[in-house]
């Protein structure tokens, strides 16, 4: 049986509990053949001192919906996903609302994965552009 695409973005944010993901509550809200989008709330909590939404946070949003990614698309019983190296441009501050990250592939390998991950607010305006490469690793027996 296969689960419906609510079932499976249910199940895909519950494996986020008591993680990096769920203290920065960012939430998987819709993935497709080729692409993950997750959420964030821009608030206090990840603000820098100034008031706005702080480069970090924004990283951490990016590395997680790309590696969750790379992870829905290789055989997960036999391996897991790493990342291997992030960059991030900022190039729109944002201070309330949500950001959306949207994870594609530009190379989807069996060893290698690398992904662009463009961050925009709720009117669709970048905020930031992030390239993330992961590494799927062999899981010990």
């Amino acid at each position: 049986m296969q689960l419906s695409k609510e079932d499976m973005l249910a199940k895909a944010n519950s494996a986020s509990k008591n993680t990096l993901m769920e203290t920065l509550s960012i939430e998987i809200v819709d993935f497709g053949d080729d692409f993950l989008v997750a959420r964030m709330p821009v608030t206090p909590k990840v603000h820098q001192p100034d008031g706005v939404l702080h480069g970090g946070a924004t990283a951490a949003l990016a590395e997680s919906v790309g590696s969750f990614a790379s992870h829905i698309f290789i055989d997960t019983e036999k391996f897991f996903i790493r990342g291997l190296e992030i960059t991030a441009n900022h190039v729109k501050s944002i201070s309330e609302g949500f950001v959306y990250a949207k994870a594609t592939f530009l190379h989807k390998g069996r060893t290698t994965q690398l992904l662009d991950i463009r961050v925009t607010d709720e009117s669709n305006n970048l905020i930031s552009i992030c390239r993330l490469s992961t590494i799927s690793l062999p899981k010990k027996k």
